[in-house]
């Protein structure tokens, strides 16, 4: 099971395996906070994609196609890799980010990517 979360909201037992999945570590949080198993920022989207987008909205589309985009390389595809073989020894993936919102962000599309491709549509 994959499942997203806010770096703010409060751990979980059911949370399971947590990774943030931010190129920039959350603003006022501490690592013993965050419980975090792994910061895996190779799978951000880049610095310039994340400054374009600058969570608007109405940029989400764009940013998505973009952010698929960059996965789609050799980098992007070596740190999904690394997603699918958690997902294979994991009962339970969280992806943790710290945008404020909860429906446009980079967790939002890698949990759908990550989905489909376990299900090998990606």
């Amino acid at each position: 099971m994959i499942q997203i979360k806010r770096a703010y909201e409060e751990t979980s037992p059911t949370d399971g395996y947590r990774i943030l999945v931010d190129r920039l570590w959350p603003r006022g949080m501490s690592k013993e906070k965050e419980h975090l198993d792994v910061w895996l920022k190779t799978i951000a989207p880049s610095n310039e994609l994340r400054k374009w987008f600058g969570h608007d909205p109405t940029k989400f589309a764009e940013f998505k196609e973009k952010y698929i985009a960059e996965l789609r390389s050799a980098d992007g595809q070596k740190s999904l890799q690394e997603l699918v073989k958690l997902m294979k020894e994991q009962p339970t993936l969280t992806l943790i980010y710290s945008a404020k919102d909860e429906k446009n962000n980079n967790a939002v599309v890698l949990k759908e990517i990550l989905e489909k491709m376990n299900q090998a549509k990606f």
